[in-house]
């Protein structure tokens, strides 16, 4: 059977090497009962506790401080799962990749859907289109590594990494603020995140573009 790899990952984050010293400093102290799986499985009662925690949110602010720590949490496991599978030689590199990035999708699809819980009936739409625009950043990065062998999820150093802080910047900023200082905001935030995506699937498309041409010669 072919070797699976993944896809070769390419491009760096703004905290792509400190987060890989934690990473590296942190798997082997992981409990030997806590296999790859459960972490990449942990994504599952995660989401669901940010769902349950924005909920509660709407009654007491004090609970998204409990969103913001499953995010992390979410970060921690996300980042572990691989590391430890490969420290420990558990060879489950397909099941890992499929499922490590569908319940990534999950993940970010709870966190929207906490956001839309939480602020007014009004921001669904855009919250709707914002959701819409991160999960084509995601097919696109699956979508490229079919075409070219390597794989993508930083942009502009952007990372998932960061895109989870600015999560947790969010929750921090509605709970000193209120649910609604975001009304300013979110169309900047949307139409960011389009020209993003634009200039993602643009710079894609001219790498896949140059590789058929290369094959013709």
């Amino acid at each position: 059977m072919q070797e699976f790899d993944g896809g070769k990952k390419i491009g760096v984050s703004i905290l792509g090497a400190p987060e890989k010293r934690i990473i590296n400093w942190l798997s082997p102290k992981v409990p030997a009962w806590i296999r790859s799986h459960h972490l990449t499985l942990s994504s599952i009662p995660i989401s669901i506790l940010i769902i349950v925690f924005s909920f509660l949110a709407r009654e007491s602010d004090a609970y998204l401080w409990g969103v913001s720590a499953m995010i992390a949490m979410q970060w921690l496991t996300d980042s572990l799962d691989g590391a430890v599978g490969r420290l420990r030689k558990e060879g489950l590199v397909r099941w890992g990749y499929y499922m490590d990035h569908f319940l990534d999708y999950i993940f970010l699809a709870a966190v929207m859907a906490g956001y839309m819980i939480l602020l007014p009936d009004h921001f669904k739409y855009l919250e709707f289109f914002i959701l819409a625009i991160f999960g084509a950043f995601m097919v696109n990065s699956y979508l490229a590594v079919s075409a070219t062998g390597r794989f993508r999820i930083n942009h502009l150093g952007i990372g998932p990494t960061e895109i989870r802080l600015v999560f947790i910047f969010v929750n921090t900023m509605l709970f000193f603020f209120g649910k609604t200082y975001l009304a300013g905001t979110l169309p900047y935030v949307l139409g960011c995140s389009v020209l993003a995506l634009c200039f993602v699937v643009y710079r894609t498309q001219k790498e896949i573009w140059g590789l058929d041409m290369n094959d013709r010669k």
